[in-house]
């Protein structure tokens, strides 16, 4: 093994942690969504933009569940997600003072570029979370100017406000908002095609396209676009941002076992200088370059 592929593969040595979590709080939305709160204090000292969690669901469940990291504070992290199957099913049960391990954080996380400092961060469904993490590393950092667009077909899980930020190119009708998002100066619109009041009517880069359209060459030059969401949305951003010729990082979406590199069983397609290859979502990715990543191969 060449001293690169030594280093490549010992980089996430050190960097993940085991830790019984305890449950701080959580809400429930509609369509069976749930926000938690959950106190793990290694994992939220290391979590970056992009990282995730594995957790373990219920005793009864051998296998655990990777879950974005939406936010991280001193000591806790919190988590979106939606019951889809037994697991999160079985997690959506935990009531404050529960305890469930907790490993994490997992994953190569977005690279904030002060030489683009415009931050287009779109999220779709549960791919939101990271798209928050982002937006609240950048608001403290003045470099930035993020906005967002986030997209649900299912109601938004948080309580849709009118927003007070301007965004360029989205019309005044289209003014729903995430109440966190508003009270951290961030620009975000909401994207449906269910007919939700104040969200633009169409898809995710339906909308993103038209801000895109406002910028000249150079304001394009300095802004990247980050993404999270389902594959079909993430292979349409990829599209518009190479169309735009802007830069891209998109956070994959993996069925996984392990979650730490062993069983490879999210591996995908990425075509690199030397030629393709294929990396793991989980500790190669999530977060890929949308250009490096073989769309066709990927389902």
């Amino acid at each position: 093994m060449s001293e690169a592929a030594r280093q490549h593969a010992q980089r996430n040595r050190n960097t993940i942690f085991v830790e019984d979590g305890t449950v701080l709080s959580k809400s429930e939305y509609a369509s069976g969504q749930f926000v938690m709160r959950i106190r793990a204090a290694k994992c939220a000292a290391a979590a970056k933009p992009g990282s995730f969690v594995h957790l373990s669901c219920s005793d009864t469940l051998p296998m655990r569940r990777p879950m974005s990291i939406m936010r991280a504070d001193d000591d806790w992290i919190e988590i979106l997600f939606k019951i889809v199957g037994q697991g999160l099913g079985l997690l959506s049960r935990k009531e404050p003072g529960d305890t469930l391990s907790v490993l994490g954080p997992i994953g190569q996380p977005f690279v904030l570029d002060p030489e683009r400092p415009n931050a287009l961060l779109i999220g779709g469904g549960v791919g939101i979370p990271p798209m928050v993490f982002v937006a609240d590393a950048m608001r403290a950092d003045p470099r930035y100017r993020p906005l967002a667009i986030l997209g649900s077909e299912i109601p938004f899980p948080f309580d849709v406000i009118t927003s007070t930020l301007p965004f360029a190119a989205a019309g005044a009708e289209v003014n729903g908002t995430m109440p966190l998002l508003e009270s951290w100066g961030v620009p975000t619109r909401l994207c449906s095609k269910q007919g939700y009041a104040g969200c633009f009517p169409g898809f995710v880069t339906d909308l993103a396209a038209r801000w895109l359209d406002t910028g000249d060459e150079e304001t394009l030059g300095q802004t990247t676009v980050y993404a999270c969401g389902p594959t079909p949305m993430l292979k349409a951003v990829a599209a518009m941002a190479e169309r735009y010729g802007v830069a891209c990082q998109v956070s994959l979406e993996e069925f996984m076992a392990c979650a730490v590199g062993g069983c490879a069983g999210c591996a995908v397609r990425i075509n690199l200088p030397e030629g393709p290859a294929m990396q793991r979502v989980c500790v190669d990715g999530p977060v890929f370059d949308s250009r490096v990543v073989d769309w066709d191969a990927h389902p």
